[in-house]
């Protein structure tokens, strides 16, 4: 009887990428995937720990396996990511959670089989986590969620230390994989089906550290734009401070870079930016936005505002509420602040009261509702190229897709899921647009 296995992922598409992964080399060892997590031979719980929300949610995830080891010991029950990157969490789970069997961080993702092995030759809790480390794996079998489209990896961890992220000491520093294995993977991926690649990094921008012989990120861009069969090319994330004139240069130029720059600000206050170690002002910021869309005059810019840092003040916040109005960003995932521990954020005096922060909040989403409904209203009666991506969660009736500026697009039509269409696009909608196919 073949073995299954289940895979619960948090986060970010890193952490995505990383559960594709270790689903390839499940399914190399003779598992296969489980519809139903309860009854799953494996599970995995891949962490993220970017907010204490995906804290909260993998906790309340993780008790529900408690009954599910207790009615079934054979299940092997292991978790991984950022999470186990910290001690603390790994001491919480140790103590509260004995029923998990394996437990790894993001650096030895490639060392599962091995560590699998370990416990089922033993019986007993296997735990490695390494710190650190200069080695990239390549080859890895990878089980991905779409034929038509798919994550690639272009850097991992990050050497930015901004005050209130917790990713360099969960990902490590940054290092870059060498040109010739990215753009490898990607010929093969594209000759397989795959039209479309989301090149994924911590700081896409300052690819090329570490590599023997020199290769930016503006160079990587140029090579992969000439994989013939390819149809799309997006990437993030970009730090502003490294968004180079070269950068904007390739996007602009090249004839399958979508014209969508997911930029994020955190702030629209200088003292602020300051103290979130950003490296760049407002007014920098500004220009670059500028600077952007008179090269590229077709852009969507998309952006991360942060809510509530400590001592944020109201000139701060207001500050904020002026720079998303001067670049009228096309959209922005927006956050309220979450102490994380381990970075300076966390010790600063001066943290916001939550009252007070939940109405900044408010007011900045209602900002960025006028501003995005705006723009909504500029696709209405347009025909945009949409790569279909599947069935509408709210109605199996409608297919689902994005344009190049990654506006999400629910449409009528008869198409398969990868299929490149067009559609009339007749209504608009604050966070997403509705039309018609027409080829």
């Amino acid at each position: 009887m073949t073995k299954t296995y289940t895979i619960i992922t948090f986060g970010c598409q890193m952490n995505e990428n990383d559960s594709e992964k270790l689903a390839g080399m499940l399914e190399q060892m003779g598992y296969s995937p489980c519809e139903n997590d309860k009854t799953a031979d494996i599970i995995i719980i891949n962490t993220c720990s970017v907010r204490a929300n995906a804290d909260d949610k993998f906790f309340g995830t993780l008790g529900e396996y408690k009954a599910v080891k207790k009615n079934s010991p054979k299940t092997v029950i292991a978790v991984c990511g950022c999470m186990m990157q910290q001690e603390v969490f790994r001491n919480e789970i140790k103590e509260k959670y004995r029923f998990v069997d394996i437990i790894f961080g993001t650096h030895n993702i490639s060392e599962f089989p091995r560590l699998l092995k370990e416990y089922e030759g033993s019986g007993k809790r296997v735990t490695e986590v390494l710190e650190d480390t200069d080695y990239i794996p390549e080859n890895l079998p990878c089980k991905r969620q779409f034929i038509h489209k798919a994550f690639v990896s272009i850097t991992f961890g990050c050497d930015n230390f901004c005050s209130y992220c917790i990713v360099p000491y969960t990902r490590g520093r940054e290092k870059s994989r060498k040109p010739e294995d990215i753009i490898a993977e990607i010929e093969s991926l594209s000759q397989n089906g795959c039209k479309e690649v989301l090149l994924l990094g911590q700081n896409v921008n300052s690819y090329g550290k570490g590599l023997e012989t020199p290769f930016s990120f503006a160079r990587l861009l140029k090579e992969v734009d000439k994989i013939e069969a390819l149809e799309r090319i997006r990437f993030m994330t970009s730090h502003p401070k490294d968004l180079s004139n070269e950068v904007i240069e390739a996007i602009a130029q090249g004839k399958k870079i979508c014209k969508n720059i997911h930029l994020p600000v955190q702030s629209g206050s200088d003292r602020i930016l300051k103290l979130m170690n950003r490296h760049y002002n407002r007014d920098y910021y500004i220009s670059l936005v500028e600077r952007i869309r008179k090269a590229i005059p077709e852009v969507t810019i998309s952006t991360d505002i942060i809510v509530g840092f400590p001592t944020e003040t109201e000139e701060d916040f207001l500050d904020t509420l002026d720079i998303v109005e001067k670049c009228s960003f096309d959209s922005a995932f927006t956050f309220i602040y979450s102490p994380r521990i381990g970075t300076m954020a966390a010790a600063m005096e001066g943290q916001i009261p939550e009252d007070t922060v939940k109405e900044r909040f408010n007011r900045l989403v209602a900002k960025m509702q006028d501003i995005l409904s705006e723009k909504a209203k500029e696709y209405e009666n347009t025909v945009q190229e949409i790569i279909a991506d599947g069935i509408s969660r709210n109605n199996p009736e409608i297919m689902s897709g994005r344009t190049p500026s990654n506006k999400l697009v629910n449409f009528k039509g008869n198409c398969r899921v990868g299929d490149s269409v067009k559609v009339r696009i007749t209504e608009a909608k604050t966070y997403y647009l509705y039309g018609e196919m027409i080829q």
